[in-house]
């Protein structure tokens, strides 16, 4: 005889009707809740976790080998049904399936049990003997950063693809090669993409004339397009607009004091997307009243006082909305299973959705818009150039110099009366 047991029977929860079998399910449940899922939800997935442990127990299986997706793909979709024998399920109702084991696989790997790996991620595609010659080049003679390498390699692959498009060997390279490919890139690109494709093209030619696989130095031939980040003033919001996008985040609900938190990490310290993603726990030094900072490219730390509303709006995040992820050190997660660390593409859509909640347009808007807004408004308000350039994580002043084009306050305090 299985014995029910109200779940809130066995913990603090409002009366509602939802019962568990054991403790496994008991565990579960208030992971999931913890990670909130809804209770309609729970529901639904406990239903299919029984269905598939039934399944299991029936053909003699090890429950936790069969969870990955193909193996319960195959459940869900043969099956057998009491009313509808013999024919498969929906695709949605496969869907759903899927869903409710994943999240039963991620909740039992949390509470330490041994399960597969869910699905196989695609295999990146490798590089062939020269590309990887390149970058061991690149490395030793260069320094260059990851992020840099990556951009390195895809010109190389593509300009071998466009000689081969062109049935040249590398011996064969002509300056006229050269001209049409960086003409096709700038037809699709901007000019300081160009400008980035231009020197990691020169980097490549470089490459091979030193190892002998040309002979000419054509890498001075490449001429990019002259273009100065300064001329064009940056992308900066008005901070009374910036104020707005922070009021219209709801922190009812999930995943508003995560975003609350991020772009007030963002407004007030002016990181960078990178930056903040790269935060982990450990960097929240609550009795020190510090926050560590780490710079993607340099990989210097830096250390920011912890301000009483960032420290206010971490606790929120960290109390009542972070998932329960064991082992992962990242500070900002996923709202839903599996808990993995956000990307730099859910912040960008993030701060774009509570532009629009806002009433804010804006032609271009991200992480960098406030960045940019907290640079202008600190010269606005009278900082050293020096103070903000090394909070910013600027090698030179130069770089932080272009802020004060946008600093309207110090630009009246400079400007001279117009004649009469």
């Amino acid at each position: 005889m299985i014995i029910f047991k109200r779940l809130s029977d066995i913990s603090v929860q409002d009366d509602v009707d939802v019962r568990v079998r054991d403790e496994r399910e008991r565990s579960v449940v208030e992971l999931w809740r913890r990670g909130h899922l809804s209770w309609n939800t729970i529901r639904v997935y406990l239903a299919w976790v029984r269905r598939f442990r039934k399944f299991c127990q029936g053909r003699k299986l090890i429950e936790t080998d069969q969870l990955t997706s193909a193996a319960v793909l195959r459940f869900a979709r043969f099956s057998p049904r009491p009313r509808l024998k013999g024919r498969p399920r929906t695709r949605r109702t496969c869907e759903v399936a899927l869903h409710a084991l994943h999240a039963w696989s991620c909740a039992l790997r949390t509470l330490g049990d041994a399960v597969p790996e869910w699905g196989k991620r695609p295999n990146k595609p490798t590089l062939d003997t020269l590309l990887i010659e390149y970058g061991d080049f690149r490395r030793a003679h260069n320094g260059v950063a990851a992020s840099t390498l990556v951009r390195d390699f895809a010109v190389a692959q593509h300009f071998l693809k466009h000689l081969r498009q062109r049935r040249r060997t590398l011996a064969e390279i002509r300056l006229v090669d050269i001209d049409v490919f960086i003409a096709e890139r700038a037809a699709h690109v901007s000019t300081s993409a160009v400008v980035d494709t231009c020197s990691s093209l020169r980097a490549f030619l470089r490459f091979l004339q030193t190892t002998g696989r040309i002979g000419a130095n054509i890498a001075t031939a490449v001429m990019a397009p002259r273009f100065r980040p300064s001329a064009r003033p940056p992308r900066a919001l008005p901070w009374q607009e910036v104020k707005r996008i922070l009021r219209s985040v709801p922190r009812s609900e999930p995943p508003g004091k995560r975003d609350f938190a991020i772009l007030l990490l963002l407004a007030a310290y002016g990181l960078g997307a990178a930056e903040v993603l790269g935060l982990r726990l450990e960097d929240v030094d609550w009795q020190a009243g510090v926050l560590r900072a780490r710079r993607p490219k340099t990989k210097v730390c830096i250390e920011l006082p912890l301000l009483v509303p960032i420290a206010k709006a971490l606790a929120d995040y960290l109390r009542w909305e972070r998932p329960p992820a064991k082992g992962t050190v990242q500070l900002f997660l996923r709202k839903n299973m599996p808990y993995l660390p956000i990307t730099s593409g859910a912040i960008r859509h993030r701060i774009r959705h509570y532009a629009a909640r806002a009433g804010v347009a804006a032609k271009v808007i991200g992480a960098h818009a406030f960045r940019h807004s907290h640079a202008s408004r600190q010269i606005d308000a009278g900082a050293n150039l020096k103070v903000v350039s090394d909070i910013l994580g600027h090698r030179s002043a130069s770089s932080t110099s272009v802020y004060i084009r946008v600093a309207i306050k110090r630009l009246r305090s400079v400007g001279l009366p117009v004649p009469r």
